[in-house]
């Protein structure tokens, strides 16, 4: 887990914040987070692809989205590996894993392992919907 010097997609501070709203400002460029069960991603069923809400990248698809009762969408992997990026976060006094958006460098969340979930890898891709877009399925 280390953080990429540089990301395919690049934009100045002043840029971001022209594009996005001041919640997704707040929580893809400085690493905050939604308040739980806020999100408008948060129970949805609907089919489709989950991208960046920065840049459109693609992220994670529904056929991995779970309900962890968390307050935040779940999902137990990436749509591929190399779509997010992993960083040791040991912000709040406490080690976590922080997801990022591998294209961008947007934060995204956390990664939980070992909460006995049924899921094939047994993690918890815990996500803010404020760093989603769903792009249904036709």
């Amino acid at each position: 887990m280390t953080e990429q010097t540089s990301y395919p997609v690049t934009r100045s501070e002043q840029e971001w914040r022209e594009q996005l709203s001041s919640e997704e400002f707040h929580v893809l460029r400085e690493a905050g987070t939604e308040r739980p069960f806020t999100g408008e991603y948060t129970d949805t069923e609907t089919e489709g692809v989950y991208s960046c809400r920065a840049c459109g990248a693609e992220l994670f698809r529904s056929t991995t989205k779970f309900h962890s009762h968390c307050g935040w969408p779940s999902f137990y992997a990436p749509s591929e590996d190399d779509n997010v990026e992993l960083i040791q976060d040991r912000s709040m006094g406490m080690v976590r894993t922080e997801v990022r958006c591998a294209s961008c460098g947007s934060h995204l969340g956390h990664v939980f392992e070992g909460e006995g979930y049924a899921t094939p890898t047994d993690q918890r891709y815990c996500i803010n919907s404020v760093s989603l877009r769903l792009e249904p399925q036709a």
